[in-house]
């Protein structure tokens, strides 16, 4: 016989660790040792730079006539999505503060 619904989506209290009370079954809580925040935006900031440089060395080949008009073009439509990506993010950041700050108190 199946077990009833309730039951597999909220277990009874002592069959599960504290930390994993409120989740759903097959959900594990995240790892203590995760990637923070901090180091997230670190990492993107720092794909954004080296977009933005290979789409300058590649800007630079092609006025020495040292690349295909191809790569530079691949270079700069990188660096354009990177951007994009970037001033998505920080968008969405600024609206997430901006209703945090209208919460009432």
């Amino acid at each position: 016989m199946a077990a009833p619904i309730l039951n597999v989506a909220f277990p009874a209290p002592g069959s599960v660790s504290r930390g994993e009370q409120f989740l759903p079954r097959g959900v594990g809580v995240p790892p203590a040792n995760g990637q923070s925040f901090a180091s997230l935006v670190r990492e993107v900031t720092q794909q954004g730079i080296e977009a933005g440089n290979a789409t300058e060395l590649e800007g630079t080949k092609s006025l020495n006539k040292s690349t295909d008009i191809v790569d530079v073009v691949t270079a700069v439509t990188n660096a354009e999505v990177t951007l994009e990506t970037a001033v998505a993010i920080r968008d969405r950041i600024i609206s997430a503060y901006q209703t945090i700050i209208r919460m009432p108190i």
